[in-house]
């Protein structure tokens, strides 16, 4: 997740009492198969996790990770967009805010090899999309957001730690089919929705937390 050797999870609660959900992002890569703009062809990239994960093995994912103490001020080429800038401060102080956003950059490269924008990430490029927190009765939790940049924003080649196999950009409409946890299809329905939006709309759409599967929610300021 955030070094070239895979970091342990945050450790799981005591008995009886919740584990507190570790910040983290997770960054949805897109694009459209071909580069011809046609309906149904959107591809997302995606990775499996290794069996050896203690959280959601052997299951396909976004590349993300948590927040690491550096992500906090590490420098940037650009800067957040205002929209996604109000959106992730619904629920985090502007440092964390940015932080996350840093965070999302920085595991793109770590577990695929492809930069957003290039040695310093272009934070502009970020949409924000939703939330999901964890259930409580999980021992290993994650506060997760999950932000969206197009395909053209990332250079370099797909390769990455190893943390991540079978990288491979997907058909966003088959996708479901394949070994995803029930959360990350909730969010790809979210994205799937998102991108129907007309361009203007995405910036002033309500925001959406899950908690768990299930339960959908409108977020609110802290």
């Amino acid at each position: 997740m955030t070094t070239s050797a895979t970091p342990s999870p945050p450790p799981a609660a005591p008995p009886g009492r919740p584990a507190h959900p570790r910040h983290a992002a997770s960054l949805i890569l897109w694009r459209q198969a071909g580069g011809a703009a046609r309906e149904g062809t959107v591809e997302v990239l995606m990775g499996m996790r290794a069996a050896g994960h203690r959280f959601m093995p052997n299951r396909l994912v976004f590349p993300g990770g948590r927040v690491d103490l550096a992500d906090r001020t590490a420098p940037a080429a650009t800067e957040l967009r205002p929209d996604t800038r109000a959106a992730l401060e619904r629920r985090a102080p502007p440092r964390l805010a940015r932080a996350l956003a840093i965070a999302a950059a920085r595991e793109l490269e770590e577990e695929t090899g492809l930069r957003l924008g290039g040695p310093l990430p272009t934070l502009d490029r970020l949409h924000y999309l939703c939330r999901a927190v964890t259930p409580a009765r999980s021992p290993i939790r994650f506060n997760a957001r999950f932000l969206v940049a197009p395909a053209e924003a990332a250079e370099g080649t797909l390769s990455g730690s190893g943390e991540l196999e079978q990288l491979a950009w997907l058909p966003l409409e088959g996708v479901l089919a394949l070994p995803v946890a029930p959360i990350t299809a909730r969010v790809l329905g979210e994205f799937r929705d998102w991108l129907a939006m007309p361009e203007a709309a995405r910036a002033t759409r309500p925001l959406i937390w899950f908690q768990g599967r299930e339960n959908r929610r409108l977020e609110v300021a802290a």
